[in-house]
């Protein structure tokens, strides 16, 4: 493997962006616009109706956002003027063929041109409908693939995928593609059309029930996701749709450039364009938010186990190396895992005491204008921990509560209602996150450091592209950069 310089390689090239709006996406915008303004275009697609449309939405939703910031003192009245000569927002979705985009001529304009395709579109939710996430994950996947297969140019076909597509297996998940058919668990069955005649005969039977609302058919649909993940081995929907997406990818890419990049859970901005720029309330900010609010009695997790996680510059600044590294390689089919767990650990008591540490200096202040004083709190360090606490101070209440309802008439039906809704979510919750509060496995980074060391030798870009997780003082880190961003940025 060799690395040419990779501002470069971006000099007069053509990019495509699915998902252009989601979180790294627009990073991945910013940077590129930011270090190479001789890039020659960007495609980004946008779910919108029309062209007017996905311009209003991408500035709204990425131009007008603190990230862009940089780019504005650089630019200053130019700005709009630059981004309408470099940035071309296409109102399209990728769970369509030709990927949703109506408009011939400007398909035809953006085959003949496209040297890169960057796939980011995808559905992140946990436990997202698996009509939706099957169409956005797995077969949206496929029609990003035929899209890139007929680009006259194409160099490369970057497909962002997440390191859990491994599910809940410990020990070292090395950087290997899985096979189409073959299920985590070794259960036999697995196919993709099968999956799709499911879910079709499903919203059938739904359509079919005179008493079915909009809440329940959406309900159901999240269950049989659930449900088929964790039949051949996967704990949830969106992990489990993303791995038959980079299956699909894999069976079909033909002599495709392929380059698969699984990052762990994302966290805010280490050093670019500044540090903390967050949005979203992502995986570990929602404990974050609960904690500094005073909102969380407790913590679930095992203290020692180490969670994976990276920054979004990080992601980003690799996903640009692989494009370069890559490039014009016929039949390469490789993975990187970019997280932390092997390079530079972190355990999960380290993002406790960091969060303790920034809110006891640093308190919420809230809408009574007092601040919240948090506490070193209750650590579940097992499942079985967790069950016990919260039979003893949620279920057997509500027991309790059941019981004086139906002794006093269904007096009580407002109360018992609302908190059997919020002990049913919290339930739910506990289910979808456990694999990461409690993992065992750990993420081989080979090829990742093979690459960085490709860039640290490339000199001045070494400082403009890092993605190297051991330069990173974890403590510092959350305490001074992440949290305050997430308090800045996440916090309402």
């Amino acid at each position: 493997m060799e690395l040419d310089n990779i501002l470069d390689f971006l000099d007069s090239k053509t990019i495509l962006i699915t998902g252009a709006t989601g979180f790294l996406a627009k990073i991945f915008v910013e940077k590129i616009l930011r270090v190479q303004p001789n890039v020659k275009r960007l495609y980004l697609l946008v779910r919108a109706t029309d062209a007017k449309s996905a311009l209003q939405r991408f500035n709204k939703e990425a131009v007008a956002k603190d990230l862009f910031n940089v780019l504005k003192e650089k630019h200053g009245a130019n700005l709009q003027c630059f981004l309408s000569e470099k940035v071309t927002p296409v109102a399209g979705d990728i769970t369509y063929e030709n990927l949703g985009v109506k408009d011939s001529g400007l398909i035809e304009e953006m085959w003949g041109n496209i040297d890169v395709v960057v796939n980011v579109a995808a559905t992140t939710n946990f436990d997202e409908r698996y009509d939706s996430a099957l169409a956005l994950n797995t077969f949206g996947a496929k029609n990003v693939l035929n899209f890139a297969s007929k680009c006259a140019k194409i160099k490369l076909l970057l497909h962002v995928s997440t390191a859990y597509v491994s599910g809940e297996t410990p020990g070292l998940i090395l950087e290997t593609p899985y096979q189409l058919g073959n299920a985590l668990n070794g259960a036999h069955g697995l196919d993709i059309n099968t999956e799709k005649n499911i879910i079709e005969e499903k919203l059938k039977e739904l359509s079919y029930d005179e008493t079915a609302t909009d809440k329940s058919i959406t309900l159901a649909m999240k269950d049989l996701g659930i449900e088929r993940a964790n039949k051949f081995g996967w704990p949830n929907t969106y992990v489990f749709t993303k791995a038959l997406g980079e299956m699909i990818l894999g069976h079909m890419k033909g002599d495709m450039p392929l380059v698969i990049l699984r990052p762990t859970i994302i966290t805010s901005t280490y050093k670019e364009p500044f540090p903390g720029w967050i949005e979203g309330i992502r995986t570990l900010d929602s404990l974050a938010v609960g904690y500094g609010k005073g909102q969380l009695s407790c913590f679930l997790g095992d203290p020692e186990s180490v969670i994976d996680v990276i920054p979004a510059d990080m992601v980003v600044n690799a996903m640009i190396a692989t494009m370069v590294a890559h490039a014009n390689q016929p039949s390469c089919e490789i993975i990187y895992h970019i997280g932390s767990s092997v390079s530079n650990p972190l355990k999960y008591k380290s993002i406790q005491q960091s969060g303790y540490n920034y809110f006891s200096k640093h308190p919420w202040i809230n809408k009574e204008g007092k601040p919240v004083i948090v506490g070193q709190v209750k650590v579940l360090n097992s499942m079985a921990s967790f069950q016990r606490y919260f039979s003893l101070r949620y279920l057997l209440p509500l027991q309790g509560l059941q019981v004086a309802n139906l002794a006093l008439c269904h007096a009580l039906n407002g109360t018992y209602s609302s908190l059997k809704r919020k002990t049913n979510f919290v339930l739910r919750l506990v289910e979808l996150y456990k694999p990461y509060l409690f993992s065992k496995s750990f993420y081989d980074d080979m090829n990742a450091e093979k690459l960085r060391q490709l860039v640290r030798a490339n000199g001045v870009e070494a400082s403009m592209f890092y993605f190297d997780p051991k330069i990173i003082k974890w403590d510092v880190y959350f305490e001074h950069t992440h949290i305050p961003g997430a308090v800045k940025y996440v916090f309402k």
